[in-house]
């Protein structure tokens, strides 16, 4: 098939994934969209600043254990044997490159293997490895993560290194988190890893402040999302009537974004209406924080065993390695 119109195709499939999501999550009681989509090329964008900003210190901490911790990170990924090392939501892959650069030197035998949603962002990564690691082998995959995980299982019988980064496991409740481990744990064979970030319960001014900029960053990306629906989906969000709220709740850990309609309106998305009430909120985002025994709960109850933990240098943030047992 010629490759324009399959990438048409696929686009096409894609847009309509993403409508019937918007449509399922603004007809819901409590509206919701679902913060996957925050990264189209502005997005993605926007949250490299927010990764930048000082009071976002989720990048700085796990930056530190795969900038000063490598090797230990890397002995539990060596047995002699070659293995796919797959990263689920890899973005610009700004903390992993550490660990690529150093298994490259240690001529280790892997083909490194990111997803993302964004093929924005995989363009962006594989450009700047090409040019930091040019005898890296590199697999790019775009979409969904479990549809590529298949994808990989069934094309390579190595084993398998999974890289769940970022905090990103702090992207579901803890309820949609087991269901997700559970998900990777049957696809995964028996031996196989998942090393995968928590961000742990600390002062929770700390934990505001990180969501909470002054700049407003952490804003403008939560809103950014009603402007991709409007371009993308043929929606007419009047974004000037809309405003992001953040909070935190240190005993659950659960820290949520939400929109807050400023008046009582209507929204079209394609041929769909939404009436939205004065302070109405549209859920955007949890960043779940975590104890070690919540950790140590999940892993288990998942199918896996904990074979190591790494902290950064304040002990804010962990990458806990997970073996399928």
């Amino acid at each position: 098939m010629d490759s324009i119109l399959q990438r048409s195709i696929t686009n096409e499939k894609h847009q309509g994934i993403f409508l019937n999501d918007v449509i399922t999550g603004l007809s819901k009681p409590q509206k919701k969209l679902h913060s996957k989509y925050f990264y189209d090329e502005k997005g993605d964008k926007l949250f490299q600043k927010i990764m930048e900003m000082p009071e976002y210190y989720l990048t700085d901490c796990e930056m530190d254990i795969f900038k000063n911790k490598t090797s230990e990170l890397s002995e539990y990924m060596i047995d002699g044997n070659p293995f796919d090392l797959i990263e689920l939501g890899a973005g610009d892959a700004l903390k992993s490159t550490y660990l690529l650069k150093y298994l490259t030197a240690a001529k280790i035998n892997f083909t490194y293997m990111p997803i993302d949603i964004s093929g924005n962002i995989l363009s962006v990564l594989d450009r700047n490895l090409k040019k930091e690691l040019p005898d890296l082998d590199i697999k790019l995959l775009e979409g969904d993560y479990f549809k590529m995980l298949q994808h990989v299982m069934d094309g390579s019988d190595r084993r398998k290194i999974l890289l769940f980064l970022g905090g990103n496991i702090g992207n579901m409740d803890v309820t949609e988190a087991y269901r997700f481990c559970r998900e990777l744990y049957s696809k995964l064979k028996k031996g196989d890893l998942l090393i995968t970030g928590f961000d742990l319960k600390k002062n929770p001014h700390t934990i505001l402040n990180a969501y909470n900029d002054v700049r407003g960053l952490t804003a403008s990306f939560n809103l950014n999302l009603l402007a991709r629906i409007n371009r993308e989906l043929d929606a007419d969000f009047d974004i000037s009537k809309f405003q992001h709220y953040q909070n935190y709740d240190p005993i659950s850990g659960a820290c949520k974004s939400y929109l807050v309609s400023l008046v009582n309106q209507t929204v079209n998305v394609s041929e769909h209406q939404f009436l939205f009430n004065e302070h109405e909120l549209i859920d955007m985002e949890i960043s779940q924080k975590y104890e070690q025994k919540d950790i140590d709960a999940l892993a288990s109850k998942s199918g896996f065993k904990i074979i190591g933990q790494i902290a950064d240098s304040k002990n804010w943030f962990v990458d806990s390695v997970w073996q399928a047992v």
